[in-house]
């Protein structure tokens, strides 16, 4: 079964793990002045630029944590705030029953369940097993069906930001399928972290909800970018049509919260020389999932497909690394499409 996992993990797109950036190392220690009595420790595995912050929060909720990440040096801060740090997903299954992954990808994920040193591996019956990571569906329901013969209750809970520093703030919004049954256990350890946690239904719909949220954002952030681009060739200053946008029924969240254009908005990417925000390689990866589920489905996402396309040559062009928004920035300087 761990084998035919991996296939389909690798079928899904390239292997991120190993490419993460890793946020800047920050002191832990002022919030770990917290009463440990009352709660028992949670596992966590992957603390990346997701994982990371939604680990702390975490912590700020008084929670003690077995950390794993296949990068040492990230999880150095957690180990100076004076959390648990293991050697292996193995480890942390036997140490805590209750987990949480944050991985890139699908085969990321099916590694750290099914692999030799898994997660499934010491997994304890009754363990609760939440996966933040955005994989596809299909990979969900079999990691949760080789979970529920250890005894366990796997959960997918993919989350989306909303705006810069939902992360930190605890303001991400969860997606969760799974048993609903179990609903209230995650959402103990869920809302902590995020501000919004929706029950989706059976395991695989948060997945299928955060694909589609995201094939939609793409789609809007590339129509933003068009109209904005098109609008200053035309001699339109780029507040003013930002605001004209914003007023009108072309608005959308590009346009009003993560606008692309440099000059526009404080503090979102596109005024950071598209530094942080969500990666351009990811939002491909994720569409790529989309477009698996669509030909698996049989359903037409013609914008979708265009969209993918775009990502995945930005990522060919240099734009891997930046912001999802820098499409703008790749549209001003192709004009031979």
């Amino acid at each position: 079964m761990a084998a035919s996992l991996r296939l389909r993990g690798a079928a899904s797109g390239l292997l991120y793990w190993s490419r993460r950036q890793r946020p800047a190392a920050a002191s832990l220690v002022a919030v770990c002045s917290r009463s440990m009595a009352s709660k028992t420790p949670v596992g966590f595995i992957g603390v990346g630029n997701m994982g990371n912050p939604m680990a702390k929060n975490l912590m700020k909720h008084g929670y003690p944590l077995i950390i794993y990440d296949v990068f040492p040096d990230a999880c150095k801060e957690f180990l100076d705030a004076g959390e648990q740090v293991v050697s292996s997903p193995a480890d942390v299954a036997e140490k805590a029953d209750r987990i949480i992954t944050m991985l890139p990808t699908s085969i990321n994920a099916i590694e750290a369940y099914s692999g030799a040193n898994g997660i499934l591996k010491k997994v304890k019956k009754g363990s609760l097993l939440i996966d933040s990571s955005t994989i596809d569906p299909m990979i969900s329901k079999e990691l949760a069906k080789e979970v529920e013969k250890m005894g366990a209750v796997f959960m997918d809970a993919p989350v989306s930001g909303g705006k810069c520093g939902s992360c930190s703030s605890g303001n991400l919004t969860f997606m969760v399928g799974g048993v609903e049954e179990e609903f209230a256990a995650a959402q103990e350890l869920l809302g902590c972290m995020g501000s919004n946690v929706v029950y989706c239904g059976a395991v695989g719909t948060g997945q299928a909800a955060k694909i589609c949220n995201n094939l939609l954002l793409a789609i809007s952030m590339i129509g933003t970018a068009e109209a904005m681009n098109l609008g200053i060739r035309l001699g339109l200053d780029p507040k003013l049509l930002a605001k004209i946008l914003n007023m009108s029924s072309g608005r959308c969240w590009s346009s009003d919260t993560y606008n692309p254009v440099p000059g526009v908005m404080d503090g979102v990417p596109s005024a950071n020389n598209y530094q942080g925000g969500f990666g351009t390689t990811l939002m491909a990866k994720d569409l790529g999932l989309a477009q698996d589920s669509a030909t698996s489905t049989k359903s037409p996402i013609l914008l979708g497909s265009q969209a993918h396309q775009i990502y995945r040559l930005m990522c060919a062009k240099g734009y891997a690394n930046k912001d999802f928004s820098s499409v703008f920035q790749f549209l001003r300087e192709e004009e031979t499409f």
